[in-house]
């Protein structure tokens, strides 16, 4: 009866609280949210494409597998390329979504080849941009369709199997589009470990210690006490976000293979003093969010298991963000998906000059707010004594 009692003690414990149950249960709405957000902003095709292609020796039959098989809001309309060298620099440049070059007789020689022969196969070659998303998408698109295609043939033919560089997007746009899409929620991921790891005892660990109870019956200002946390914090945790940031950028390029010298040549001083301000302006946010868990919380274990929620609600904002393309404009008022969409931007080379710095200054202003709180909390004596 007595192993009873204590079992309904417990489970009453956590029942009655609506923070545990929200520490508890937030974890998997917050997930489910996120896998949700980015599936459909994936697989959704209600975006619409217009290709416009060049080709070459264009057959009638590969023309026609594309006839009401687009999904809808998209269209493709195929121009003829009399010199194929222009056609491939229409599409480097962005010109034309890809120029395709298919030999001059193409049906009459795969209706004659065997491949039991081991001759070379007649060959399609595709030249596209990887690093552009409406040149990938196309690429996909025919590629698929011509992979169908060829296993009604019986494999009778190949696709881009020469060794020319049939992907026309340079390195400088290969690290834009690889670093635009990951680095920015690395960063904000990085930023946010190194806030946890310094901010948790600010105010939890000093009202366990009851250091904080001498300094609150002082005359010092609320205020006062509020920013005597946060900016040190700040200056603290921005250091480590800094180390963090250049460990990430001055290594992705060496494992993905690419030059270091590309990287840095790839973005102008304007670029990097603009991610610089993005990510200190989210540093005492991040900061100060923290430190406003940490004053609502009895313990460094309550805070903790607090800011963990945080932690995955920050990393949701960012990593969708990120990874969909359903943000827009609005997102710079929105404090930490402002940061990482205004850094995407940057490392993308599109961003817009207003749009980060009212990011940079919406984030400083959340964070007086948040400042603004916590001098209110450290006033009340419900949450400073549980009175």
């Amino acid at each position: 009866m007595k192993l009873i009692a204590l079992m309904k003690k417990e489970f009453l414990r956590f029942f009655k609280d609506p923070k545990l149950l929200a520490t508890m249960l937030l974890p998997g709405i917050l997930i489910y949210v996120l896998y949700s957000v980015m599936g459909s902003a994936m697989w959704d095709q209600s975006k619409g494409y217009d290709f416009k292609v060049a080709a070459t020796s264009l057959p009638p039959s590969v023309e026609r597998l594309f006839d009401g098989a687009l999904p809808e809001g998209w269209s493709l309309e195929w121009l003829d390329a009399e010199d194929g060298d222009g056609a491939k620099a229409q599409a480097q440049s962005g010109e034309i979504a890809a120029y395709v070059a298919f030999p001059e007789n193409f049906e009459e020689e795969i209706a004659v080849y065997d491949p039991a022969s081991g001759a070379p196969a007649p060959q399609v070659e595709i030249y596209y941009r990887s690093a552009d998303e409406e040149s990938l998408a196309f690429y996909q698109l025919f590629v698929s369709a011509l992979d169908a295609y060829e296993s009604a043939l019986a494999n009778k033919f190949d696709v881009n199997a020469g060794d020319e560089a049939y992907d026309l997007s340079g390195e400088g746009e290969l690290i834009s589009s690889v670093f635009s899409g990951i680095l920015p929620f690395i960063v904000i991921a990085l930023i946010f470990s190194s806030c946890m790891g310094v901010t948790l005892e600010s105010v939890a660990g000093e009202k366990e210690r009851g250091t904080l109870a001498t300094i609150l019956v002082t005359s010092v200002k609320r205020r006062d006490i509020a920013l005597g946390k946060v900016i040190p914090l700040s200056c603290i945790a921005a250091i480590g976000a800094l180390s963090s940031f250049l460990g990430v950028a001055l290594s992705m390029p060496k494992l993905m293979g690419l030059s270091l010298g590309g990287f840095a040549a790839s973005y102008g001083f304007a670029s990097y003093l603009l991610l610089f301000l993005l990510i200190f302006s989210v540093v005492p946010l991040i900061i100060s969010a923290i430190t406003a868990v940490s004053t609502c919380s009895r313990s460094v274990k309550e805070a903790s298991g607090y800011t963990s929620v945080v932690m995955i609600l920050v990393l949701v904002i960012s990593i969708v963000s990120a990874f969909t393309n359903v943000v827009g404009g609005w997102a710079v008022l929105i404090p930490v998906m402002n940061a990482v969409v205004s850094m995407q931007a940057v490392l993308s080379g599109s961003y817009v000059l207003w749009q980060a710095l009212v990011s940079v200054a919406v984030n400083l202003g959340y964070t007086a707010l948040l400042v603004f709180l916590i001098a209110k909390l450290l006033g009340s004596e419900r949450v400073m004594f549980g009175k």
